[in-house]
């Protein structure tokens, strides 16, 4: 069985401000082990799973957060950026199932360090004029390619949006959201534990890759600068729905390569701190 792990960091156990994800905040280094050793807790359920092929991708801002030698020597790392794929990078069709550990909540809601994708640069998503954040483009992309995502850890706030978007996926949440930088901690221990259970739990059950639509699908981005959404407007196939959102047709897995894109073009105009 071969399993795939997507981990980002800010619904990782125990973090709950920029200071914990972010390279050079004063909590950074110990919140790089914090994720290392929730990641460790996924791979652990999926070994006793029967996993024979452990792939993790550290999908989190510079994409170097996971440190090599803090990691369960069952599983191989795909680290640094750019990456195609983003925090899908290496997904493959013959992968069994994706498990997202330390996801957090789309922009504009009320979890633990919310937004999608790029701080507050990114304010809106759509596919297919559905509300989006990087749990439901990340579950939409892993379906397309034809891999279902099992199980999805972070605070309430993701699991809950996981669980709008697909009920079907084992949520665990590992902390409970009082607001934006404050959270109710579940203890450390007992969280960990909860990951391992609930990926051995999901590993060993049926599972089926949600449906995917054959037609198109359609992304749209509603940016803080209009000047992003006009230099974007140069990439052929992207159009306009106002001076700040544009949109473009295509399919998944295409459509997800093709926001990455967009996303350096966007980070290459602008120098904003996340969580503003």
């Amino acid at each position: 069985m071969r399993i795939y792990i997507s981990a980002d960091m800010e619904g990782v156990t125990g973090l709950v401000d920029a200071d914990d994800v972010q390279p050079g905040g004063r909590d950074y280094e110990r919140g790089r082990r914090m994720m290392a050793e929730d990641v460790n807790a996924a791979i652990r359920g999926a070994l006793s799973a029967g996993a024979t092929d452990i792939t993790v991708n550290d999908a989190h801002g510079p994409m170097r957060n996971l440190l090599p030698e803090f990691l369960h020597p069952a599983a191989r790392l795909l680290r640094g950026k750019p990456k195609q794929m983003l925090m899908l990078e290496g997904l493959a069709p013959e992968h069994d199932a994706v498990i997202c550990v330390g996801y957090h909540s789309r922009a504009g809601a009320l979890g633990i360090l919310s937004h999608s994708f790029m701080g507050h640069e990114i304010e809106d998503m759509w596919l297919d004029s559905r509300p989006v954040g990087e749990i439901g483009l990340t579950h939409a992309t892993a379906a397309a390619i034809g891999v279902p995502v099992t199980v999805l850890t972070g605070d309430d706030c993701a699991c809950t949006e996981m669980t709008d978007w697909d009920a079907s996926v084992t949520p665990v949440p590992v902390k409970y959201a009082r607001d934006r930088f404050a959270a109710d901690l579940r203890p450390t221990e007992e969280a960990r534990m909860a990951i391992e259970e609930a990926v051995a739990a999901a590993l060993s059950a049926p599972r089926t890759v949600t449906a995917v639509p054959s037609a198109p699908s359609t992304l749209t981005v509603r940016w803080q600068s209009a000047s992003v959404a006009s230099t974007l407007l140069g990439i052929p196939g992207v159009t306009s729905a106002d001076t700040r959102t544009v949109q473009a047709q295509g399919t998944l897995p295409g459509l997800y390569r093709l926001f990455g894109v967009w996303m350096r073009v966007a980070a290459s105009l602008t120098n904003q701190q996340p969580y503003c």
